[in-house]
């Protein structure tokens, strides 16, 4: 097992102090990162003490460290998972080679565009969720979402020290632009569309953890089968953390149906609205709205850059080991393209409805995009059918849905298309006139936030819309002090 030293100014297990050229690079960029943190990291938190989480070790037994801790001094480290003996590359063109400890020159650009593009979300969400706490519906909830946050933060850290450490003045350079960008700026956005959405109340939160972070969990299954070694190792811890964003986001999820069936049943006309609750068409809504933005993270279902990446061997499937072609040279992947009629003068799919469809047969290295979304459906799908025995079970007659992959897309073949939530083909009215009845409207947003208007600091209650957890954290009770208010 890798060494780990958390006595450092920077906790590692990379013998870290052993460069002395990279650990100064890392020692500089800190302040810069905390100063980042103390701007558009969570606003009105920073001088409490939240009972926290952190990484002490890459030991599955006893990784973490629970404690309170005030965030800006939190203990931000660099931690990969050991490496594997003798690894071998798994999958693409090099199959059956020796993982690559540095970076083949080959393939730098490559592989430090997906370094940029994954340490680029890490930051973003920070900067969605800064607001949250000020709207906590519980103490227990509140701790939950610094705890995102600041592994958010470590899955940053990670990042940026592969970009120090194996891509040079390029890296460095990439590295200071990741504090530079703002979610949502006009000027400087992220990268990726979902991490510039408004996160601004907390059905958006659990929806954001839920369904992004669990496309993040894919992100990183692929990325741990890099052969590229440090990228993998860095990747494989980094789903050790992981792991609790998504059980925040599922449960919250799964909290809000249960209070609001019990609020339906309080009503006589079943009108959770009536009862302070939130109703389950909204809460489709904002599922529909998080799923699609969600969905186009991984990118084109036809993708020459997928297909590049796997070939490569830097980026695979997730478990590729339950694969049995691991070259993929040979299989294909069945898509129905949309047709859409070419109107001249009007930009393609310009208010135009698809008018057919074209199956076609995908090389499958350039469907490895549509492979990893189709494992993503199938994991979201469980949690939404855990949702539907809860409302089952209370006697209420809805049901929650994915929409269409189709639906609400804005990269790949259906961007600047549109779609029902069945997955049918509408013209750009048709659209306009319902898209209302399927995402969240003004009035949605306003109803939702006017729930949340005022924070719940007592550790002994409760907001209203959301039904306490089963349990707490840590062997904790619901009601512990998770955070104590400076």
């Amino acid at each position: 097992m890798s060494a780990v030293v958390n006595s450092e100014r920077i906790p590692n297990n990379v013998d870290l102090a052993s460069d002395r050229k990279l650990q100064r690079a890392l020692e500089a960029w800190q302040p810069k990162f905390l100063d980042w943190w103390r701007e558009t990291g969570p606003e009105g938190f920073q001088a409490d003490d939240i009972y926290l989480r952190t990484a002490i070790s890459v030991d599955h037994e006893g990784w973490a460290h629970f404690d309170y801790v005030k965030m800006p001094e939190y203990r931000w480290g660099i931690f990969l998972a050991d490496r594997v003996a003798d690894r071998t590359i798994g999958f693409g063109d090099h199959l059956g080679e020796p993982a690559w400890q540095e970076v083949p020159g080959e393939l730098r650009n490559m592989l430090r565009r997906l370094v940029v593009t994954q340490g680029d979300t890490e930051p973003a969400s920070v900067e969605q969720q800064r607001l949250l706490g000020q709207s906590c519906p519980s103490v227990y909830d509140l701790r939950n979402l610094f705890q995102v946050n600041v592994e958010e933060g470590r899955h940053l850290w990670a990042m940026v020290y592969l970009l120090h450490s194996h891509f040079g003045r390029d890296g460095r350079e990439e590295a200071e632009a990741l504090l530079e960008r703002r979610s949502g700026d006009p000027d400087k956005p992220r990268i990726l569309g979902a991490f510039n959405e408004p996160c601004t109340n907390w059905l958006s939160f659990f929806m954001f953890t839920y369904f992004t972070d669990r496309d993040g969990k894919y992100q990183l299954l692929a990325l741990a089968e890099s052969g590229f070694d440090p990228l993998s190792r860095t990747t494989r811890f980094m789903l050790t953390e992981e792991a609790h964003h998504m059980f925040v986001g599922e449960t919250g999820l799964l909290r809000i149906v249960e209070r609001t069936c019990e609020l339906m049943k309080r009503n006589a006309n079943e009108d959770a609205r009536a009862e302070g609750g939130i109703d389950l068409p909204t809460v489709q809504k904002y599922l529909n709205l998080w799923y699609s933005l969600s969905l186009d993270l991984f990118g084109g279902e036809i993708s020459s850059n997928a297909a590049s990446f796997f070939a490569s061997s830097v980026k695979g499937r997730a478990k590729e080991a339950s694969y049995d072609d691991h070259r993929a040279l040979d299989g294909v992947y069945v898509i129905d393209v949309p047709h859409v009629p070419h109107v001249p003068h009007v930009p393609a799919a310009g208010g135009c409805a698809v008018t057919g469809w074209r199956r076609e047969e995908v090389p499958l290295r350039n469907a490895m995009n549509e492979v990893l979304r189709d494992e993503y459906v199938a994991d979201s799908q469980r949690g939404i059918d855990k949702m539907n025995r809860v409302i089952e079970a209370s006697g209420v007659s809805f049901k929650l849905s994915l929409p269409s992959r189709r639906f609400h897309r804005s990269s790949g073949i259906y961007a600047g298309l549109h779609f029902d939530v069945d997955g049918n083909p509408l013209s750009k009215e048709a659209w306009e006139r319902r898209r209302d009845a399927w995402l969240p409207t003004a009035s949605d947003e306003a109803y939702v936030r006017s729930l949340m208007e005022k924070p719940v600091f007592d550790p002994k209650q409760m907001a209203n819309w959301i039904a306490a957890p089963a349990k707490g954290l840590k062997g904790k009770p619901v009601d512990f002090e998770y955070v104590r208010r400076g």
